[in-house]
């Protein structure tokens, strides 16, 4: 991919798959869950990166009841929390939150804030002052609710702001809000985000004298 700059007036960030690597405890959670209901853990893990959980179980088991899926979802945040074995930052995650030092920029997660809290520790890195988390929103990813207030928090135009994304799911909700999106590694490929990049290496924010970032990709 050849360098290219993208201007933006703030930044709003995914965390799992984006910032922080946690594919190894998402990998032991759900195929576990799908075991306990019968279903191929490989088609599961298709559907789960970047929902809410109870909102990957409601595409899985269509007619189950919402209220069993909140129940499980509880469940899985509070083991999802606890274990944090395997989570690491997406390369250049660390340099990259540093350069956003007083820049707009906000987390936008389907995590709550438990669970973000933890995979950010685990991984070494500083949570951004302003966070949209699971208990947020009424809509979990792909609906644009998120992307949308994380954009009202920091008083930016949905236009105006540039989404890191590596899922399907969040990718589709960075674009319902009217925002362009980076993808970020190997998940991002197949859904053609705007921009793609292997990891946060590649990207080099820094404010230009008009007040807007400047991201220099490549």
């Amino acid at each position: 991919m050849p360098p290219t700059a993208l201007t933006a007036r703030a930044l709003l960030l995914d965390m799992d798959g984006t910032l922080v690597n946690s594919d190894a405890v998402v990998e032991r959670i759900w195929r576990r869950w799908a075991e306990r209901h019968g279903l191929a853990g490989d088609e599961v893990m298709k559907v789960v990166h970047g929902r809410q959980g109870h909102a990957s179980m409601a595409v899985l088991l269509p007619h189950r009841p919402v209220e069993h899926n909140l129940a499980d979802n509880a469940r899985m945040l509070a083991e999802e929390t606890a274990d944090v074995d395997g989570v690491v930052e997406i390369p250049g995650a660390g340099a990259f939150l540093r350069a956003l030092r007083g820049l707009p920029h906000a987390l936008v997660t389907s995590a709550d804030v438990a669970l973000s809290t933890a995979r950010m520790a685990a991984a070494g890195l500083d949570l951004p002052d302003i966070r949209v988390t699971a208990e947020s929103v009424g809509a979990s990813k792909p609906d644009p609710e998120g992307f949308l207030k994380g954009a009202a928090e920091l008083g930016v135009a949905p236009a105006d702001c540039l989404v890191f994304e590596d899922s399907g799911a969040g990718i589709a909700a960075g674009r319902a809000a009217g925002m362009r999106v980076v993808g970020v590694g190997p998940r991002a490929w197949v859904h053609k985000p705007d921009v793609m990049v292997n990891d946060l290496t590649q990207v080099r924010p820094e404010q230009a004298q008009d007040g807007t970032i400047q991201v220099h990709i490549g």
